[in-house]
């Protein structure tokens, strides 16, 4: 998360991460989380939405140009943009706007859910970075469009 400059998600992402924006007035929280959320806060949040009314903190609220706003914000230097939930990541996938993938895979299977990888006119051919497994038996992936 330190190597991200902008964190591009969509509503129901923004929803649930909101939970590190206060995680801190809570008592009995293990040191690792609180570290997270100080990152987490830290971070510039662009939320695309067209439901949401607003948006707390660190975060500003886009309701319509997809492309364009990200093509803008690839273009200014900086750090790495992360896109995070499956629908706002489909759609960046769709304009050709991801140049790596990272992805955690977690041993669960769920039988359902939004897939995070869309159906595609063309296939995206990717070039293996990194691997790394976690103790939680969770891999980390890290793909990057050759």
């Amino acid at each position: 998360m330190r190597e991200i400059g902008v964190h591009l998600c969509g509503r129901r992402l923004y929803e649930t991460m909101t939970y590190w924006e206060t995680i801190d007035e809570r008592s009995s929280v293990p040191e690792h989380e609180l570290e997270f959320a100080r990152i987490w806060k830290d971070i510039p949040k662009l939320v695309f939405s067209k439901t949401l009314e607003k948006v707390q903190s660190n975060a500003r609220l886009v309701r319509d140009g997809v492309a364009q706003e990200v093509s803008q914000l690839k273009e200014q230097p900086g750090k790495d943009l992360a896109v995070g939930g499956a629908g706002l990541a489909s759609a960046l996938m769709k304009l050709g706007l991801i140049d790596e993938y990272r992805l955690f895979v977690s041993p669960v299977v769920l039988g359902g859910g939004t897939p995070y990888f869309p159906t595609l006119d063309e296939k995206i051919n990717l070039e293996l970075v990194e691997t790394q497994t976690f103790g939680s038996r969770v891999v980390y992936l890290h793909y990057r469009r050759v």
